[in-house]
């Protein structure tokens, strides 16, 4: 391997995320915005760019025209240093068909990677909530000598059938014995039974063995095409795969909380609980790590602000994200999340809840344990997550620990 080799990055940005219906209806899961003023896309892109790695391709399929503006609007660079972030959709280059899973993407993009000649590909999923430097994963990766690398953190027994489950070596702590994507069950740790070795979906390889291992896959009578069903138990097969620790790696600016911070939001629930993350009073992640920024663009937006200070109805938020252009309007927040130009009147409550841009929230109106969609429209005295089976009769999402998520743009009356 050469001593500054050649990196190319790709983000996997394809998936339908059908998990997280119905955010996920009009636009791609990669595009649902989280944390007030950010998409997810933004959490492996900053990562990447803060890494150094900034000659990037994102891989999209599904309703990605929000995506693709996103990314456009946002993610410029100078073409001076040949820095970009380029989206990539489908093109049919191996048939008259779509992406048929994560590694077949890759495979239809080889006519790109072979443009840009990189040495090492770094592969990394559009959808978690994270920091990380990849610059410390690739240098292990070229240390150990592995054709390709996993990272990898500790995930509970129970949550085996939503990962790819690592087992390493016993004799080389640092390579993959053996990797199974979503068994059913699985083997806890050796030092932990309760725990297993979980993949991120993050990846790290050596570009002429990732050829080769996708040619074998295009040809192969019985597979997914995907990476983590196919392609890392592939490597791991050839006791050619490595694993990298994510705890091990070391971003500045982290504090004792939210080092090792990794959430899969990949689910309602798992959405819900990453953003009540963002807002405890020392947060599980933080927002506010300048050192290592997440970049979105939030536009010229005003400052947020709140109005009426009678005591019978005073404009405040506690324990909670406000963001620019929204205004809290004689109305109470307390433990929620609200996105941008975000309107809340007079004697609304909303409470432990997540509300995207363009949400309107009219008088005495009452918002609890719920998500609403972006430009959703609450009238006076309408209430939403108070009364379940009036949510469902009106075709509101519940999802399996009870949050109320309402679609983009609907009007809800009482």
């Amino acid at each position: 391997m050469k001593k500054n080799p050649k990196i190319l990055s790709i983000v996997l940005a394809g998936g339908e995320g059908t998990r997280l219906m119905p955010l996920t209806s009009m636009r791609a899961k990669p595009a649902v915005p989280f944390g007030g003023v950010y998409r997810l896309i933004d959490f492996p892109l900053s990562n990447l760019v803060n890494s150094g790695y900034r000659q990037i391709i994102v891989l999209t399929q599904y309703k990605s025209h929000s995506l693709d503006r996103h990314i456009s609007q946002t993610w410029r660079f100078s073409p001076l240093l040949n820095s970009y972030v380029t989206p990539v959709p489908a093109q049919q280059r191996l048939g008259k068909r779509w992406y048929l899973g994560s590694a077949d993407a890759v495979n239809q993009t080889i006519n790109i990677i072979e443009d840009v000649q990189p040495d090492i590909l770094v592969i990394v999923g559009a959808d978690h909530v994270y920091r990380m430097d990849f610059e410390q994963m690739v240098a292990q990766h070229i240390e150990s000598g592995a054709e390709f690398t996993v990272a990898g953190i500790r995930q509970p027994v129970a949550q085996s059938r939503q990962f790819g489950v690592i087992k390493t070596d016993p004799d080389h702590p640092g390579m993959i014995q053996e990797f199974e994507e979503k068994p059913e069950t699985t083997e806890g740790l050796p030092d932990d039974p309760s725990m297993m070795l979980a993949s991120m979906g993050n990846y790290v390889a050596n570009t002429d063995a990732l050829f080769e291992a996708l040619r074998i896959d295009e040809q192969a009578p019985d597979t997914q095409h995907d990476m983590g069903t196919n392609i890392a138990p592939y490597f791991a097969a050839r006791h050619e795969s490595g694993v990298y620790d994510f705890t091990t790696n070391k971003v500045p600016g982290a504090n004792s909380k939210d080092k090792a911070y990794w959430r899969d939001v990949g689910t309602l629930d798992q959405f819900y609980d990453a953003h009540m993350d963002l807002i405890a009073v020392v947060p599980e992640f933080n927002l506010y790590n300048m050192e290592w920024p997440i970049y979105t663009n939030m536009g010229s937006l005003p400052p947020a602000k709140f109005v009426h200070s009678h005591e019978d109805r005073m404009g405040h938020a506690t324990d909670s994200i406000v963001a620019p252009g929204s205004i809290i309007s004689g109305g109470e927040v307390h433990h929620s999340v609200l996105s941008e130009n975000v309107r809340v009147h007079s004697w609304a409550q909303v409470v432990d809840s997540i509300l995207f841009d363009g949400v309107v929230v009219n008088r005495r109106a009452r918002i609890y344990r719920a998500i609403l969609d972006k430009n959703v429209i609450v009238e006076e005295n309408a209430t939403v997550g108070i009364d379940r089976e009036h949510d469902l009769e009106r075709g509101y999402t519940i999802s399996a620990a009870g949050v109320t998520v309402v679609p983009k743009g609907t009007i809800i009356r009482d």
